[in-house]
């Protein structure tokens, strides 16, 4: 590399995306006659239904369109399509997430965002995993709403780079009944149905894929059920989810450009990996709207969800199997101040509890490594402890309408408390108290209990320049306790972890045009921020810095509708340290794996009433491996074609290929133990689908 480059080149050519999208945007305004236009209403606007024109936030809502489902195999494949967001897909169902932020990783990589599923999040505070969205049947929903930014004043822990809701089809929409069978390249078949009557409906699906590397087999189940009744003057919805994950996982291929290796790319270099989980949720929410501007809601879930999976990227290969029982409950209450015309004010409430578990174990002795690595990892149990959660976090805020502006003040106050119960040792020795060389490399705190408290505001100011146009600024906080894992699970000779909650700031100024798309700046910092140190502590006190621009775009030029969305985005070290692995982050560097450019055109055709045409480019940009900015990944390009032919009103018929161009590329690359490392991306394949329906 030239020392006098710029680790990551700057991209003239693609940073002008945005720039001549908003010039196209603004001749098809000037050109656009008077037209109906489109008031899309979204539901996670952290307060009753609201169209997206009066909502000062970055929301896309993704549908499932001519397709018929929002996903096939991953549920990359949906989420990929928003702008700020990049989910890099791991071996079978697993990913990694980025919303407004490089791709996370590690135990508390989950914790910075909220994955909601019908209003409720899939797990409790401080018990996240980062591939749970798996859990949730995202085929089959209705729509997935993404929100950009931090949103605690709204959803308390977690929401602190974004929010992911999956929202499943309402009874009405299930009416009837339907069915589909999708077959495709290395052994995909998914099998899916519906049957409802209108007030109740049940649907799932089963889907199977032998992968395209050697022992990288996955099937999974996923049921679903609804039943909505009138009650109280208001309306009841009952929601039921269940989900089963049997995986054989596929581990990292080593070496630089591998993954470019035709070999390389389909073998598997731990075929002894796995990853077994299930879920299981019950919800019910009652909601009443006595009024335009009022709401009254009330709404509880009950959750279990377990897992085991081998650790193959650790020396060891120990198992570890965890699970949590929980219950969380939620009040809202929206009114209008008769006294004061445009004033609203809004009140919610929530409370959790959560019975957790965690339980890491190795059967034989260590082989692997040196004989100081082998001496220091000692057959038998790891960690072998219980935590249970309770959270209570109270919210309020207030409304006012003035001719075009909008303001909105809101605030949340939340509390948690953890209540650790080690059932080992305390210390750094084997499971029987035999002592290792300088310790052993897993240790377990004494029983203890943490607490954490946090206040989170939020300010909007909203004006609607017309009935299309809208122009907003927001500021915002987000904030996470520590994870479970980052102050129980620890290594060395750290007997504790004093971590404080993670905290983020952030401003954003948008635009939004009802037909034609948005555009939005975003300045965030974040503070406290955890991480392993250089003796392998988990410690407080790391800095980031995130800014960027997003834009949507969608024209219709006849029977052919273009649409283009991105980021341009720098996510940078705001301070200096020694960190595990030997790296350095030096301020002002940028993150690993946070790529500057992600970029995406559709060009959609409608070839005649029954046919559908629809192709997808997707950029990568370039990003750095390494905390240090030495090793950069150059990105990636890649093309997708998908056709519906909808053959009577009964029948529709799915072509999907992925990757059309078969190009050879990594879904992740990173730079770890002096070695290149790769998730391979899957070359091209194809899909062919059928869809019956009775109404």
């Amino acid at each position: 590399m030239n020392p006098g480059r710029p680790p990551i080149a700057r991209h003239r050519h693609i940073a002008l995306i945005p720039v001549l999208i908003a010039g196209l945007s603004l001749f098809g305004l000037a050109a656009e006659s008077v037209a109906q236009v489109l008031q899309e209403v979204v539901v996670t606007a952290q307060r009753r239904a609201e169209t997206l024109q009066r909502v000062a936030a970055s929301i896309t809502r993704l549908e499932p369109g001519a397709m018929g489902r929002l996903d096939l195999g991953h549920h990359a494949e949906a989420l990929n399509r928003v702008p700020g967001v990049w989910v890099q897909r791991g071996s079978g169902q697993e990913s990694l997430l980025a919303v407004r932020s490089p791709v996370l990783a590690g135990a508390g990589a989950c914790g910075a965002f909220v994955m909601l599923e019908d209003g409720f999040p899939l797990r409790p505070t401080g018990f996240c995993n980062v591939n749970e969205l798996f859990e949730s049947n995202t085929s089959q929903a209705a729509a997935i709403e993404v929100v950009r930014g931090p949103g605690s004043s709204a959803y308390g822990a977690n929401a602190v780079h974004g929010t992911l809701h999956v929202i499943g089809p309402t009874a009405a929409a299930l009416q009837g009944g339907r069915a589909s069978l999708v077959g495709g390249a290395n052994g995909f078949i998914n099998v899916a149905g519906a049957l409802g009557d209108g007030r109740s409906g049940l649907y799932g699906t089963w889907r199977h894929d032998d992968g395209f590397r050697i022992d990288s087999a996955v099937t999974e189940v996923k049921l679903n059920a609804v039943h909505e009744t009138p009650f109280a003057e208001g309306d009841l919805r009952w929601r039921a989810a269940a989900s089963r994950l049997d995986q054989d996982t596929a581990g990292f291929i080593r070496g630089e450009n591998a993954y470019r290796d035709p070999a390389l790319r389909r073998s598997n270099p731990n075929p002894e990996a796995f990853r077994d989980a299930d879920s299981a949720r019950l919800s019910a929410r009652w909601s009443r709207s006595a009024c335009d501007e009022c709401l009254d809601e009330l709404g509880g879930v009950m959750r279990h969800s377990s897992m085991r999976f081998l650790q193959h990227f650790l020396l060891g290969k120990p198992l570890e199997h965890n699970a949590q029982t929980s219950v969380a409950l939620s009040w809202a209450r929206e009114r209008p101040v008769e006294s004061v015309p445009g004033l609203t004010w809004r009140a919610g409430a929530d409370a959790e509890w959560a019975d957790t578990s965690l339980q890491q174990s190795q059967a034989l002795p260590t082989t692997e490594g040196s004989a100081a690595a082998r001496a220091i990892r000692p057959a038998g149990r790891h960690y072998d402890y219980d935590t249970t959660v309770f959270g209570l976090g109270v919210q309020g805020g207030v409304q006012i309408e003035r001719g075009r502006w909008q303001w909105r003040a809101g605030a949340r106050v939340d509390r948690i408390r953890y209540g650790y119960d080690n059932r080992m040792r305390d210390g750094n020795t084997a499971e029987d108290g035999t002592p290792c060389p300088g310790g052993c490399l897993y240790s377990r705190p004494a029983d203890r209990s943490d607490r954490f408290d946090n206040f989170a505001p939020q300010l909007e100011a909203l004006w609607q320049g017309s009935p299309q146009t809208t122009l907003y600024l927001l500021l915002g906080e987000g904030f996470r306790p520590p994870e479970i894992t980052e102050l129980y699970r620890l290594q060395r000779n750290q007997s504790s972890a004093e971590l404080d909650r993670e905290q983020l700031q952030s401003i954003e100024l948008g635009w939004r045009h009802a037909r034609h798309g948005s555009l939005a700046l975003f300045a965030q910092r974040k503070r406290n921020v955890i991480l392993r140190d250089a003796n392998g502590f988990n410690v407080i006190g790391g800095r980031t810095r995130h800014e960027g621009l997003e834009y949507e775009w969608r024209l219709p030029i006849g029977a052919l509708t273009l649409a283009a969305n991105g980021t341009y985005a720098r996510h940078r070290y705001d301070f200096s340290r020694q960190i595990e692995g030997g790296e350095t982050i030096i301020a002002g560097r940028d993150i690993d794996t946070a790529p500057r450019h992600v970029h995406r055109l559709e060009g959609e055709w409608q070839l005649d009433a029954l046919t559908t045409l629809t192709i997808d480019w997707r950029h990568t940009g370039r990003y750095s491996a390494d905390a240090a900015n030495t090793r950069i990944h150059p990105g990636h390009d890649v093309l997708r074609l998908r056709s519906a032919w909808q053959a009577s009103p009964r029948w529709r018929m799915t072509v999907e290929i992925d990757n059309l161009l078969d190009t050879r590329y990594a879904d992740r690359a990173d730079f770890a133990q002096g070695e290149w490392r790769y998730f391979p991306a899957r070359g091209r394949s194809a899909f062919i689908g059928v869809d019956w329906r009775n109404r």
